[in-house]
């Protein structure tokens, strides 16, 4: 019997450290989320970079991801700032749907639509 309570306990003890593990993992991933979902505060311009990494972390080949990710990432940088500047936040929603319309079709071959 306590063999069984033993290996019962180690079991526990592994599915424990596992779920830890995972929620280690989550959290972390919620950060990186989180610091990539950083807002523009141009509705437009917000969905189209929520579009666009979905579309890059699901459709886009592993080896092409990095590239592309750097360039939304600057993207999203240099709109966050621009949108903080009261002379060029009025811009912001054409220069949003500019962008949508010259990445849409290169991100159609990959199988994605905005």
């Amino acid at each position: 019997m306590r063999q069984r309570t033993s290996k019962a306990a180690a079991g526990s003890n592994a599915n424990y450290r596992q779920v830890l593990s995972l929620a280690a993992g989550v959290a972390l991933l919620a950060g990186v989320t989180t610091a990539h979902a950083q807002s523009t505060g141009i509705a437009s311009c917000d969905d189209f970079l929520t579009k666009y990494d979905a579309c890059i972390g699901s459709k886009v080949p592993e080896a092409q991801r990095a590239m592309y990710k750097t360039q939304i990432d600057q993207t999203r940088k240099a709109w966050v700032d621009m949108a903080k500047n009261p002379s060029t936040k009025a811009t912001m929603e054409a220069t949003c749907k500019q962008t949508l319309d010259a990445t849409k079709a290169s991100l159609t071959a990959y199988g994605c639509s905005f």
